[in-house]
């Protein structure tokens, strides 16, 4: 049976690519210029998206063998379980206040300026390419763009316990994303604002319901 955990994954990043496309999709837009204004089109978008994915993946690995080695740890069982728990509450209260529940606790809180000021200075030179040659590693680069649905996620990743685990998650979350950023020129004119709006509080809400699912499944874990 497949993990519910992929699904859902999938959907969020669907409906959190809104707010994907306004934090990040005029980035994108301009960096798929070459230097002689000619637009990079399709190879360019899947490249970058394929680069960004695969960031997502290798870190949704690492979080997924950090938590397998904490869940397994004998000495730290019983802590880990409660740790778990406080992490599911944590996502659940998280993805209530991105659905607009409440306003302190939400995934823009989590998003900070300073990892975005230290990929400037490379993603300028990579721009000087071009863009069959910058999109890849534009999108590994993009892949650590401060985000709070990224966070949000790779909570969830960790807490899968596994390291295959930890990566589908980050995949599924990834692919969700894709086809908004690939087809960013329609998508940023279908989607307006109260549009965007209404994605990223679904996004919301299926945020809180993987943490309610892994909330539940934790629990039964420890009897």
């Amino acid at each position: 049976m497949i993990d519910p955990l992929y699904s859902m994954a999938l959907v969020t990043g669907f409906l959190g690519s809104g707010h994907c496309i306004g934090m990040c999709g005029g980035i994108v837009a301009a960096c798929s210029l070459s230097p002689n204004g000619r637009q990079g089109g399709l190879p360019f978008h899947l490249l970058y998206n394929l680069g960004r994915i695969s960031t997502y993946s290798l870190i949704g690995l690492i979080v997924g063998a950090i938590g397998s080695v904490l869940a397994y740890r004998e000495g730290f069982l019983a802590f880990s379980r409660w740790v778990l728990i406080g992490s599911d509450i944590f996502v659940i209260l998280l993805g209530l206040g991105t659905a607009g529940l409440f306003s302190r606790l939400n995934v823009m809180k989590l998003e900070f300026p300073g990892p975005m000021q230290m990929m400037t200075g490379a993603v300028k030179r990579l721009n000087t390419l071009p863009p069959a040659l910058s999109a890849l590693p534009l999108g590994f680069i993009f892949g650590l763009l401060p985000c709070g649905f990224l966070y949000a996620m790779l909570i969830t990743a960790a807490q899968t316990a596994a390291p295959v685990k930890g990566m589908l998650v980050m995949v599924a979350f990834g692919l969700g994303t894709a086809p908004s950023l690939i087809l960013f020129g329609r998508a940023a004119q279908w989607l307006g604002t109260n549009t965007r709006l209404w994605m990223l509080r679904g996004a919301g809400l299926m945020v809180a319901l993987m943490g309610a699912y892994n909330l539940w499944r934790h629990i039964q874990m420890m009897g």
